[in-house]
């Protein structure tokens, strides 16, 4: 059923949106009871109560803190309820989200390519390079850009964390060559999502603020809910998702 609210209005506030939803579907017709007209608030529950899974992408901490409220406050009440947005996978995108480091760890840029090659084939570019695989890798440092292939026997291909490009960058690059081994703590590793584009990853190293940056592939939706459906947890700062909501505050009383 498509909604039309007349002309399109910027001004039109959230309140004023909510009583127009409102006075067009009060109720809808609901063709499996003979078109009879059932509430809105319970045709939307209907609807949902047939999505047989919810993957969170954005907001895992505040939906974690949300249902311990819950928990501990007992069951009933508006605390057993949160705001959330919802999109179908396919209306989704993941944008990569890259990683640049301060330093060399005590290396220099040929030392670095050198310690590369047990892992990777490396290869100098002379345009950026966007990877196009979760073992490949772009790497910016001493004004040139560098492809980087991992060995395939380095990609667990059937374990749906290990096989991530943050993973596998982790676990070959960052953690060995640069002794970052908890990136949510050291100040030495800083994140750049994809919606700044290589040439932002250009930018840090090329300021003299950072000494290394690495592209990553992007994160897929099916690996993802691969890690979702087999229990496991995402890595930080591994999916970048867009379209990304408009910020604001929503202030919910509990008491």
């Amino acid at each position: 059923m498509a909604l039309t609210l007349g002309e399109a209005r910027n001004d039109l506030s959230a309140d004023a949106l909510f009583r127009s939803l409102r006075s067009h579907f009060g109720s809808l017709s609901d063709p499996r009871s003979g078109e009879v007209e059932i509430p809105l608030g319970d045709a939307l529950m209907s609807a949902f109560g047939k999505v047989p899974a919810l993957y969170i992408a954005d907001g895992h901490h505040r939906s974690a803190a949300a249902a311990r409220v819950a928990a501990a406050r007992g069951a009933g009440g508006s605390h057993s309820y949160f705001l959330t947005v919802n999109f179908p996978h396919h209306e989704m995108t993941i944008l990569d989200y890259n990683r640049v480091l301060r330093d060399l760890n005590g290396r220099t840029p040929e030392a670095l390519i050198a310690a590369l090659k047990d892992a990777f084939s490396v290869t100098a570019s002379d345009t950026p390079v966007r990877p196009t695989a979760a073992g490949e890798f772009g790497m910016y440092v001493a004004g040139r850009w560098h492809r980087l292939a991992l060995r395939p026997d380095l990609i667990p291909a059937k374990d749906p964390i290990g096989r991530l490009p943050i993973t596998l960058l982790s676990r070959n690059v960052i953690e060995p060559l640069f002794n970052v081994t908890d990136p949510r703590t050291d100040k030495r590793i800083d994140f750049i999502g994809g919606g700044r584009g290589l040439a932002g990853l250009e930018h840090r190293v090329a300021s003299g603020e950072m000494a290394v940056a690495f592209a990553l592939y992007p994160t897929q939706m099916a690996d993802l809910m691969a890690v979702a459906d087999a229990g496991g947890i995402m890595p930080p700062k591994s999916t970048w998702f867009e379209p990304k909501l408009a910020d604001g505050m929503v202030n919910h009383v509990l008491d």
